[in-house]
C-alpha cells in the first residue's frame, strides 16, 4: 500500500450475544516463591544427618558447595510449577519448553512500561488516536502482577467473565459482518485461543493477527502502532511484551506487540475497543469503530 493512500473509516456495531453455559468465574493462576522451599519431618532429619556425614567423609569446603547448591534442584522445580500454572500458550508445557522459557529470560525487556523508540521507516506515519484526535482514560489502581513469557499472564485483577464474553461476540460480529476485511481463528501466536485477523493487512504480524483473547486470564494481547503504545502504556492499560524489544527477537513476537489488561467491567471494556481499534488501524490502515451495543445481531442486516 502506497504511503499516499488515504486512511478509510469502517463502522461496526458490536452486538452482544447472552451466553447460554455458565460463566467461569474462577481464575486459578497461582505463582510461589521459586526460593521456597519447605522441609517434612522425615526430609529434615534426613538432611541434618547428609550434612553431619558429609562434614565427617568431605572437606570442609566441599561441604560447604554441596550444601550451596542443594536448593537449586528445589528452586528449579519451583519455577517449572510456575511455568505449568500459567496454562496453555504458545510454548509447548513441557520440561523442554520451560528451558526455552529460561533462556529467553536472559533477553527479556527490563522496562515494559516504557514505549519502543519510534523508527523512521514506518506506516502509517502517526498512530490511530493522533489522526482521530481521541483519547484513552487513565486506567483505575495499580497495573495488575503478569508472569510470564510465552505464555504472559495476568495474576491477579480478574476480568469480568460477562466483559470476557461480550469482547468474543465483538470480534466475531465485527469478522462476520466485514468477511472481505476481518476473519476469526486460532491465535497464530499463541496457538490456541479467539483471535482476530486481517485479510490483507499492510504491517506484517503472525498471519495478520491483529490481537488475540486468553480464556483463563481475560487479558489479550495485540499490535500496535509505537504512537498509540505509548499512549496505552502512559495511560496503565497494558505493557509491552518481554520479548517485544526488535532485532532477531521478531522471530517471537513483532517489536509492536503488547498485553492489554483484562477489562473488569463495561466502562474498562469500551476502553479496551478503543484500543483494538487502534490495533486494527496498525495492522489494516483503516479506522474500525467499534460500539458495544446490547442488540441482536441479524443475518443480512444493514450496515
Amino acid at each position: 500500500m502506497e504511503a499516499a493512500q488515504s486512511t478509510t473509516t469502517t463502522t461496526t456495531h458490536v452486538v452482544v450475544q447472552e451466553p447460554e453455559q455458565k460463566l467461569d468465574r474462577s481464575i486459578s493462576l497461582t505463582q510461589q516463591q521459586v526460593i521456597q522451599i519447605t522441609l517434612t519431618g522425615p526430609s529434615l532429619v534426613l538432611t541434618i544427618i547428609s550434612i553431619i556425614i558429609g562434614i565427617q567423609i568431605l572437606q570442609p569446603s566441599l561441604t560447604c558447595t554441596l550444601i550451596a547448591l542443594a536448593p537449586i534442584p528445589w528452586i528449579i522445580h519451583n519455577d517449572y510449577l510456575n511455568f505449568l500454572s500459567l496454562g496453555p500458550g504458545g510454548t509447548p508445557p513441557t520440561f523442554l519448553g520451560y528451558l526455552k522459557i529460561t533462556y529467553l529470560r536472559m533477553f527479556a525487556l527490563s522496562d515494559p512500561y516504557s514505549p519502543a523508540k519510534p523508527t523512521d521507516k514506518i506506516y502509517p506515519a502517526t498512530g490511530c488516536y493522533q489522526r482521530a484526535h481521541s483519547w484513552l482514560p487513565k486506567r483505575n489502581g495499580p497495573r495488575p502482577k503478569i508472569a510470564g513469557i510465552a505464555p504472559q499472564r495476568q495474576i491477579n485483577q480478574s476480568g469480568c467473565p460477562e466483559m470476557y464474553l461480550t469482547l468474543r461476540t465483538s470480534l466475531e460480529n465485527l469478522a462476520k459482518r466485514y468477511p472481505d476485511n476481518f476473519t476469526v481463528g486460532t491465535s497464530c501466536f499463541e496457538k490456541k485461543g479467539l483471535a482476530l485477523f486481517a485479510k490483507d493487512p499492510i504491517n506484517s504480524t503472525c498471519r495478520g493477527e491483529i490481537c488475540h483473547v486468553h480464556h483463563s486470564d481475560r487479558s489479550m494481547h495485540m499490535n500496535l502502532h509505537p504512537d498509540d503504545a505509548k499512549i496505552v502504556l502512559e495511560k496503565g492499560w497494558g505493557e509491552r511484551h518481554p520479548l517485544a524489544r526488535g532485532g532477531w527477537m521478531k522471530a517471537y513476537v513483532p517489536r509492536e506487540f503488547i498485553m492489554i489488561y483484562a477489562p473488569r467491567n463495561r466502562s474498562e471494556l469500551e476502553v479496551v475497543c478503543r484500543i483494538i481499534e487502534a490495533a486494527g488501524f496498525w495492522v489494516v490502515g483503516e479506522r474500525v469503530d467499534i460500539k458495544v451495543e446490547r442488540e441482536p445481531l441479524l443475518d443480512g442486516a444493514a450496515i
